[in-house]
């Protein structure tokens, strides 16, 4: 699986790089892929909790809302608009299918590495400057929601506002349940190990 991740890796990466520019690497499902390759090679149970406690509800959110588009030509939030647009190649877009095997990889390497407790604090404490990154960037681009919100499409006022409220819903509402599911389905890393 090692492999496989790292030659998907050598594809992607580089891809994206062109494609999309450096700066799309800030969004936190692009960085899950980058630190769950690392974690897979490294055998890093940490490091992979945090990626699962960061992805597996973002990644099925985003194939939620191409399955949307699919099925009924709208969006369920948005996010996945460029799945569509023309002027990129079909296999440059279907790249972004890593949104369906990140989950399953994750999962697979918990079963096998056990899930580390403090896997929601890493990506919590990984999210705030990703998340203060992105508020820096482009605001047309909209990256990790930082300049205007999934569900009401709009931004809080002033900036540090907004990014607190990303922030909670991420930590409160994605992170720590996701956390607590992770706790009662796989078998717990004791920090030592």
């Amino acid at each position: 699986m090692r492999w496989v991740c790292l030659l998907g890796l050598a594809v992607w990466f580089p891809t994206y790089a062109v494609v999309w520019g450096f700066g799309n690497f800030v969004q936190l499902c692009d960085l899950a892929v980058l630190l769950t390759v690392a974690a897979m090679w490294t055998g890093n149970a940490l490091l992979l909790s945090s990626q699962a406690v960061g992805s597996l509800v973002i990644n099925s959110i985003w194939v939620l809302d191409v399955v949307a588009r699919l099925l009924t030509g709208q969006h369920l939030i948005g996010g996945t608009e460029y799945m569509w647009d023309a002027q990129y190649p079909l296999w440059v877009r279907l790249l972004s299918l890593y949104h369906v095997a990140v989950p399953v990889v994750v999962l697979w390497a918990l079963r096998r590495t056990g899930y580390d407790p403090r896997g929601w604090l890493l990506q919590a404490a990984f999210s705030v400057p990703v998340l203060i990154a992105s508020r820096l960037l482009d605001p047309a681009k909209n990256l990790n929601f930082a300049h205007v919100d999934p569900i009401l499409h709009i931004s809080f006022r002033p900036a540090p506002l907004h990014l607190a409220i990303i922030l909670f819903c991420l930590i409160a509402v994605i992170y720590w349940p996701t956390h607590q599911i992770l706790l009662r389905t796989f078998p717990p890393r004791s920090p030592q190990n």
